[in-house]
């Protein structure tokens, strides 16, 4: 068992020359999902660690600590967390738990977040840059001192570790809404995640669309009503058209890569 970290910030020059690829698609693909409401980090993360995967050239390794995975998908996490600020200072949507409770803490203050907010208290917004200018500098020293103290999670024994953090999970699965319920559900997700990377199915759509389903249709169920049940709604303005007209493409496109792999399949055998 390694208990010994080392020095942190070796070879980190050559890791950023060798992944640069992986940093880049991470900052794109975190910054794109921090935007959606309610998405957050943990979702760019998966996501991101999923592609990673598919496009390496040692997809094998992944699981075991391969720097490639690690990279995107931190810097898919760290540049979500950034992004979510844009939905929540813009239109007022928290585009996380954590702006999600800033969301609340401005209205308590009296500051209503929203295109108002940049013309009328515009040193709050100036304030938040401060802040993450303040933060991310604070974030390489007490990164360092965390990675030191958190090694010595590597000697606790998987027997005494794994049920800790089950408990964490049972505790927090009942506190989200006081009920055994969420219990059920947690290990219900649970068995299926296991199943689901048993059987290499990536968990992060699964997550997104947990998260974003309900949202989703609570916005498609109000624009019916509005739009008197004419789909065409959705591709009536530019902006919405060209979004429903990339979508339309994925699917097609994915469609269409599932079709070649069975026909180059068929082939082959």
């Amino acid at each position: 068992m390694q208990t010994k970290v080392g020095n942190i910030f070796r070879d980190w020059g050559a890791m950023i020359r060798t992944y640069w690829r992986q940093q880049v698609r991470g900052n794109v693909l975190g910054t794109a999902i921090g935007v959606l409401p309610g998405a957050g980090a943990d979702v760019a993360a998966y996501v991101s660690y999923a592609i990673s995967r598919r496009l390496s050239r040692n997809p094998e390794k992944f699981g075991t600590g391969h720097v490639e995975g690690v990279i995107e998908s931190t810097s898919a996490n760290n540049s979500s967390l950034a992004s979510a600020w844009i939905p929540a200072l813009v239109f007022g949507i928290p585009g996380d738990t954590i702006t999600a409770i800033v969301i609340g803490v401005l209205y308590v203050k009296g500051i209503n977040p929203g295109p108002t907010l940049f013309l009328f208290n515009p040193q709050t917004i100036y304030a938040v840059f401060l802040i993450f200018i303040l933060a991310n500098l604070l974030m390489v020293p007490l990164g360092w001192l965390v990675i030191k103290l958190a090694r010595h999670l590597l000697r606790t024994p998987r027997r005494v570790l794994m049920p800790m953090i089950l408990i964490f999970c049972i505790v927090g699965a009942f506190a989200s809404n006081n009920a055994a319920y969420g219990i059920v559900l947690m290990l219900g997700f649970g068995v299926l995640g296991f199943f689901m990377e048993e059987n290499e199915i990536p968990i992060a759509p699964c997550i997104l669309g947990i998260v974003i389903g309900p949202i989703l249709e609570r916005n498609f169920i109000t624009t019916m009503i509005k739009s008197d049940g004419a789909v065409t709604a959705f591709f009536e303005r530019p902006i919405a058209a060209a979004l429903g007209a990339v979508v339309v493409i994925i699917w097609l496109s994915l469609i269409l890569g599932a079709w070649r792999r069975r026909s180059a399949d068929d082939q082959t055998s």
